[in-house]
């Protein structure tokens, strides 16, 4: 199952959205979002403190089902909807826009949680992607990095210590590092339509990305 998760960043920050999704959810604003695109909503989820009176009550009367939260709460929306999303559908390959380009607080607390145990060992399945940018996750292993058409420069984050990581089939490659705190290994480029990585401890995020 494909699922598009919208959150409540810039809608002029969104990708040109070309995949049909079996599942839309909005996340707060991101529900008001989708509607404006003329796209689904099947699912919104939040405490849409964001969203004026009329503009809530336009979202509830048109949506398939809503999950509401205290805008008091440890959990970020976003948070809360990923959960919701992994628990009715734990194999379910989960994009995610909205999630970049506006607050750098809400863009690190996205970007970031990949790392909390509940998500972890889902983390290969997510993807954030904005209108410049694309980040997936990768657990370890051997893995290939398929070349997105429009996207020419490679990043390896290394979001915790990594060991024996090797980067191979790209401009700049590496064999066997010990990476000892999180570092980025920014602005490699594809030598060809993909790219190869290993390692066998931590967590990397592999972002693509292209000039604005």
């Amino acid at each position: 199952m494909n699922v598009l998760l919208a959150a409540g960043g810039p809608v002029s920050k969104w990708p040109n959205l070309k995949d049909h999704y079996d599942l839309y959810v909005g996340i707060d604003r991101g529900a008001f979002f989708l509607k404006q695109k003329g796209l689904p909503l099947n699912i919104a989820i939040g405490d849409f403190d964001s969203l004026n009176t009329q503009e809530r009550a336009n979202i509830f009367k048109s949506v398939e089902k809503t999950v509401t939260s205290s805008a008091e709460k440890d959990n970020t929306d976003t948070q809360l909807a990923l959960e919701f999303i992994l628990k009715e559908h734990p194999e379910a390959k989960i994009t995610m826009v909205g999630s970049t380009g506006g607050r750098i607080d809400h863009f690190l607390a996205n970007f970031w949680m990949v790392l909390e145990p509940r998500f972890c060992k889902y983390s290969q399945n997510i993807c954030l992607q904005d209108n410049q940018n694309s980040i997936s996750f990768l657990l370890p292993g051997e893995h290939t990095v398929i070349k997105e058409e429009d996207k020419r420069y490679l990043a390896y984050c290394c979001l915790t210590p990594v060991a024996d990581l090797t980067l191979a089939k790209s401009k700049y490659t590496l064999n066997k590092q010990q990476v000892l705190y999180p570092t980025s290994y920014a602005s490699n480029e594809f030598i060809s339509d993909y790219a190869e990585v290993s390692f066998s401890k931590g967590i990397i995020a592999v972002i693509q990305s292209k000039d604005s």
